[in-house]
């Protein structure tokens, strides 16, 4: 008995790409719109510096909780009712930033906008995947973090024009989100549910035992073949993230406070570190399909250890902070969200895809959190020993993937295409087993 996905339209894979990937331009630009605006909002509408404190928490903590339940009902409910339900969810969020004049206001802003584009990310990263083919499932993927890039970047260049207008400027910053967010809903409308979803869902209802429908439970996850890729990716993305966000929310305060540089200094070489970021994320995108996807992440790990061991050895000053994110734009290309997306995809079937990548994402921010609570004591006591402690960090995580899918075989898409026409060629002659 041969089993067949239902008929659906199947659109240019590269169009689900741009559309689905768009919950990594939300993401970022949800991220750094709530650290400036908040800021703007202190003068304007009168929210304290604890109160800024808790916002920004429990933004963290909502996309990680987001990510959590968003993984789980992507896989149990299908990929395009949940990532339809999250732009309303995040649309909703973001009107409360926008409009609201109250703490509580903006408290239930953060955390619908961080549940929703929580949620939306592993289900958006999953459509993407599985829209696409073996020769151009990681570039396509890859795209997101190129959208994540253009998402900071579009927020910054944002905040220099409207910095200065007062509660405006606060408005326009998460405006701009909002606005998108509308855009992508619309978008998606044009998607259709995963290919890859509805057959496993319809192979499960017949009670057809194919690896895609079978592998269904979370149990499943912390048993071979799934443990060893799983926990892998948690301890990889969770260490290597701990980096990047230390350097993203305490990059500017370790510039002017420690370097001795100016703000807009500082924010110049960001800005003209973020072309090199692009061009390497490009070329990530060019041979991730390829068999030298190993080869370039070692590259991008040593050169992504080289710009946290840069300020650890030398300390901070302009030149090796100008280094420091060069080797980070670079070697982060290579080794870092990019490809944890793309194993993620690869490593899990169906039924537990959009969940492991749930938990791995929020694994990672809840500990990037905890941290960040601990990290202005540890830079009053030695910035240097900080960035000589991340590059420990970092390494393990590095060595870890390394160890895990240097020898990686065939994607989980291939193993349930082959598998699935075994399991159907046998169940000619035999019952169909429940599963």
């Amino acid at each position: 008995m041969t089993v067949e996905a239902p008929a659906v339209r199947h659109p240019n894979p590269w169009w689900v790409g741009v559309v689905c990937g768009m919950a990594s331009y939300i993401d970022a630009a949800t991220i750094v719109a709530t650290g400036i605006a908040l800021v703007i909002y202190q003068h304007t509408i009168g929210i304290t510096p604890d109160q800024i404190g808790i916002l920004s928490g429990m933004l963290t903590l909502s996309i990680a909780i987001g990510a959590i339940f968003g993984g789980r009902l992507g896989d149990a409910l299908g990929r395009r009712t949940v990532f339809l339900v999250t732009m309303l969810i995040v649309i909703g969020g973001i009107a409360l930033l926008v409009f609201g004049e109250s703490f509580p206001a903006l408290l239930a802003g953060v955390v619908l906008a961080g549940l929703g584009t929580g949620a939306d990310l592993p289900v958006s990263l999953s459509t993407i995947s599985e829209a696409a083919t073996e020769k151009n499932r990681g570039a396509i993927i890859g795209l997101s973090n190129i959208l994540w890039v253009i998402g900071i970047l579009g927020t910054i260049v944002i905040a220099t024009f409207a910095g200065g207008l007062g509660r405006l400027g606060g408005q326009l910053l998460f405006g701009q989100v909002g606005i998108v967010a509308a855009l992508v809903f619309l978008a998606r409308l044009t998607i259709p549910e995963s290919p890859f979803w509805l057959a496993a869902r319809d192979e499960r209802r017949r009670g057809v035992v194919t690896v895609r429908a079978d592998r269904a439970s979370v149990r499943d996850l912390l048993r071979k073949p799934y443990l060893g890729p799983f926990v892998a990716l948690l301890v990889f993305y969770a260490l290597t993230n701990v980096g990047a966000n230390t350097g993203g929310q305490f990059g500017t305060y370790l510039a002017v406070n420690v370097a001795g540089i100016p703000v807009q200094l500082n924010s110049a070489i960001g800005l003209a570190s973020f072309p090199i970021g692009l061009i390497a994320g490009l070329w990530f995108m060019r041979i991730v399909d390829g068999k030298r996807r190993m080869t370039y992440f070692v590259f991008g790990a040593v050169v992504l250890l080289l710009g946290y061991l840069t300020p650890a050895v030398l300390g901070f000053s302009l030149p090796t902070i100008i280094a420091m994110n060069l080797f980070m734009g670079i070697g982060g290309a290579f080794a870092f969200e990019g490809i944890m997306k793309v194993w993620t995809q690869e490593s899990f079937p169906t039924l537990l895809r959009t969940t492991a990548q749930g938990a791995v994402i929020a694994v990672a921010r809840v500990v990037a959190a905890l941290l960040a609570f601990a990290t202005p004591a540890l830079i009053a006591v030695s910035p240097q020993g900080l960035y000589a402690v991340l590059s420990g960090v970092v390494a393990v995580g590095l060595v870890v993937a390394w160890f895990a899918f240097r020898n990686a075989g065939e994607s989980q898409f291939v193993t349930e295409s082959l598998r699935t026409v075994d399991v159907e060629a046998d169940t000619e002659a035999t019952a169909p087993v429940e599963s």
